[in-house]
């Protein structure tokens, strides 16, 4: 983000998406105003910017999130910079905390001397009284990068969510590039269309979807919020781990390709949700063996917990993708 054109870049993306999306002008409006923001406090104040936009179904409704992410120099009072008139450039000092009446959901997380992380998210869908139609049940977060120099992303991820139960699915299709993008994407309709029960089952059903691409590494869990447990099988170097601020526990696949090679009989594990625990998946684009040295982190937006894990120990070679679930508040 260090030319100032990209900034016009941004907003001129963000316009077209909420124009294919169906969001209407004054939503459209809010959402320019803080790409604008977001993209001018990456160029006046930060080392190594980048704005990400993206969209996705949360419901039968349509959100659009962006995330600001920066290596420094960050933020050592937040509270006191999202107050108007708060400048440290010389300018009106309005940004943070206009951001944050414009956006239907705001988060922050920065740390001095290391960088700052912002999360603002948009709704399509409002409620009788003009506010943001959220869904109980369940909180999730994706981010889904492409490897450098590759238009499409050879990873895929999906929700499904049924009263107090939630089956999510990541998909690496081998190598980068469109034909890794087929083989998540033949993942992606295996998921989404009717299949068999079980998250073992369906690692077993989507081994004969793929057949016909390059295969891809596949784990698919299953949440269940009253119960408090989780079902959990894959094959290949998609990982799973189950964090909260007494548990941190690794979840791995059994070796093997969906679409290529996979042995029969995929083991599935059960395993305890604790109450406030976040489910991760996330594919081989970030590194295996992280510590999150930052618990406050547990408790924020499930997109800015993914975020910070690509911000983080994104390798950066290939395709990244990170999804976080938890139980929503109620």
């Amino acid at each position: 983000m260090g030319d100032p054109s990209r900034v016009g870049e941004a907003r001129r993306l963000a316009a077209d998406v909420a124009a294919r999306l169906g969001f209407d002008a004054i939503q459209s409006g809010r959402l320019a105003v803080v790409v604008n923001e977001l993209g001018n406090n990456l160029l006046r104040h930060a080392v190594g910017g980048r704005l990400l936009i993206g969209a996705r179904t949360i419901g039968d409704g349509v959100a659009i999130e962006l995330i600001s992410m920066d290596q420094g120099p960050g933020i050592a009072d937040i509270q006191t910079s999202m107050r108007d008139g708060h400048s440290t450039a010389g300018s009106a000092g309005q940004g943070l905390g206009a951001m944050q009446r414009m956006a239907d959901d705001f988060d922050i997380h920065s740390r001095a001397g290391e960088g700052t992380l912002i999360l603002a998210r948009f709704y399509r869908e409002r409620d009788s009284r003009g506010g943001a139609r959220r869904l109980p049940g369940f909180a999730v977060g994706a981010i889904c990068l492409a490897a450098p120099g590759e238009r499409v992303s050879g990873d895929g991820w999906s929700v499904s969510i049924n009263g107090g139960t939630a089956e999510v699915m990541v998909a690496d299709g081998l190598g980068h590039g469109p034909d890794a993008a087929a083989a998540a994407d033949a993942a992606l309709h295996a998921f989404d269309q009717p299949r068999p029960p079980g998250a073992d089952r369906f690692i077993e059903h989507a081994h004969k979807a793929l057949r016909g691409t390059r295969g891809a590494a596949i784990a698919m869990a299953r949440l269940d919020a009253e119960a408090g447990r989780i079902r959990f099988a894959g094959a290949g170097n998609v990982i799973g781990r189950i964090l909260s601020g007494v548990t941190d526990r690794t979840l791995l696949t059994q070796n093997g390709t969906a679409g290529v090679q996979l042995r029969t009989n995929v083991q599935e594990q059960e395993i305890e949700w604790p109450a406030h625990a976040l489910l991760l998946l996330f594919s081989d684009g970030v590194q295996s063996r992280w510590q999150l040295d930052e618990p406050s982190l547990l408790q924020r937006d499930p997109a800015l917990v993914a975020a910070f894990v690509i911000w983080k120990f994104c390798r950066g070679r290939d395709d990244a993708t990170v999804v976080v679930i938890r139980r929503a508040e109620t």
